[in-house]
């Protein structure tokens, strides 16, 4: 915008406007030039500057086992080298940001900066330092409430509603990078809602404003003064700052913040299932429209979707009225639905749609995700599905490791060249085809066969896979035309 407005002015003044128009030109210029970057941040830096704070932190290591060298000994300067104090104890420290939100004290950084820390001290910018306690954290959005008592009112700053923030708008991050202290870089927001794959709350703000170690838990403001979210990683070869950084959003700020402060933790509702996406073919696997949704793949005993009657294999569309399209997109909405609230969801069950009103429930434990094997690059395979399948029977049982309860066929080869290469793994058991449920290779072939006379419709298996937790159940379309 910048760049057409003066080769505008130039264009202007080269045909020779009168004085007066080329006066409110260059006025109209200016007024666009100020607006595209403003003239200074000196004014906002000094008036942000009190309530951002330096926090250093120290932890007390127990002896490792290494010989502690006595006073006056020769070797006792190797105390000193290994850190370590006449008891044999190391103390480690480390230094990030923060910023006061509250005139009583209360200070916003990240969980890592304080993680396993003994002592904190925050550092203020006129050169008080004050003891602070732990109010509360965050692991998953690597989030810390901290409180300090000071006799007299703290300055602090707002935090923004961050849903206005948008790719292109100026920031400045305040911080200590290096542990330097009090510094200030600029830039905009490159991007939004980015997944860092580092929690189930992934949705940061990326910024080219320089963030470098140090800067951790440290506020990256809009112009108006406000936190619009908290510097927390950044992406790099080399350690330091390459215009890759990303901030948690002012709004999980919020709502991360305001849950500490009450309760010390954070408290999160729960469905009790793990799910998968569903991708176009696989929503057109079920005879449903849409280009996404996720799948139910295992239900939790006594959870909520258990006692919702929800069944493993259901495609669930929608979350309260919100189409569902992704996992990431499903975890975010539960995560911030009231614990209790009785949501519905819209589902495919057997091709066929219905609703299933499901009261959540509180998070308590994690599952961990579990891991698919890699496929073998093997030859041809000689039905239509491209993948050697075997019945089970005790020997096979023992060579893949399948429970007595797991009924199916197992596939024990995937051809490179096949329609199912990229869909099963060696060791996966096929237990549907379209929803019915085989228990030998011929059955398993011949619904296959079946298929192929309306390849256009997406073949949906269901299969039990082992993983890191135990076996469960994938979803998977194959595409049969070719």
């Amino acid at each position: 915008m910048r760049t057409s407005a003066l080769a505008a002015l130039a264009l202007v003044s080269a045909i020779a406007l009168p004085v007066s128009a080329q006066e409110s030109l260059s006025r109209a210029v200016t007024a666009i030039d100020q607006k595209v970057q403003p003239q200074s941040l000196r004014d906002l830096s000094k008036r942000l500057m009190p309530a951002v704070v330096n926090i250093s932190t120290q932890q007390t290591i127990a002896p490792n086992g290494l010989p502690t060298f006595p006073e006056g000994s020769p070797m006792e300067r190797f105390n000193e080298f290994f850190g370590r104090d006449e008891d044999g104890f190391q103390r480690q420290g480390s230094l990030g940001s923060g910023f006061v939100i509250s005139p009583d004290g209360i200070i916003i950084t990240n969980n890592h900066v304080i993680d396993n820390a003994d002592e904190i001290e925050v550092n203020f910018s006129d050169g008080r330092v004050l003891e602070a306690t732990l109010v509360g954290r965050d692991r998953d959005t690597d989030l810390a409430v901290l409180k300090v008592d000071s006799r007299t009112p703290l300055p602090f700053v707002d935090l923004a509603d961050s849903d206005h923030a948008e790719v292109g708008d100026w920031v400045i991050a305040i911080g200590n990078p290096f542990g330097f202290g009090g510094s200030v870089s600029a830039g905009i927001i490159s991007a939004r809602n980015r997944d860092l794959n580092s929690g189930r709350s992934d949705d940061f703000i990326q910024t080219d404003a320089a963030i470098n170690r140090g800067n951790s838990g440290g506020p990256l403001f809009n112009l108006g003064g406000e936190v619009v979210g908290v510097n927390t990683a950044i992406i790099s070869p080399t350690g330091g700052s390459v215009g890759i950084g990303f901030s948690v959003p002012s709004n999980l700020v919020k709502r991360i913040s305001s849950q500490l402060i009450a309760h010390g933790k954070v408290r999160r509702s729960w469905l009790g299932v793990n799910v998968q996406d569903a991708d176009e073919a696989l929503v057109k696997a079920y005879k449903a429209t849409g280009k996404g949704g996720v799948i139910i793949t295992r239900i939790t005993d006594d959870g909520p979707a258990a006692k919702a009657s929800l069944e493993v294999g259901d495609l669930i569309l929608s979350f309260d009225g919100q189409r569902i399209e992704s996992v990431r997109e499903m975890t975010r909405l539960i995560s911030e639905a009231a614990i209790g609230k009785t949501v519905p969801l819209a589902i495919i069950r057997n091709g066929k749609p219905r609703t299933i009103s499901v009261t959540l429930g509180e998070l308590q434990d994690e599952d961990p995700a579990a891991a698919a094997n890699a496929l073998p690059d093997l030859p041809a395979s000689s039905n239509d599905l491209g993948a050697e399948l075997s019945s089970l029977d005790d020997d096979i049982r023992r060579r893949f490791g399948i429970p007595k309860d797991v009924d199916g066929v197992v596939v024990t080869s995937v051809s490179a060249r096949g329609r199912s290469f990229g869909k099963l793994s060696r060791g996966d058991v096929i237990i549907e085809v379209n929803f019915a449920k085989v228990s030998t290779v011929t059955d398993t072939v011949a619904k296959v066969e079946t298929a192929m006379k309306t390849p256009k419709q997406p073949l949906l298996l269901r299969v039990k896979r082992r993983g890191d937790a135990g076996w469960f159940d994938q979803f998977i379309s194959v595409q049969l035309s070719k």
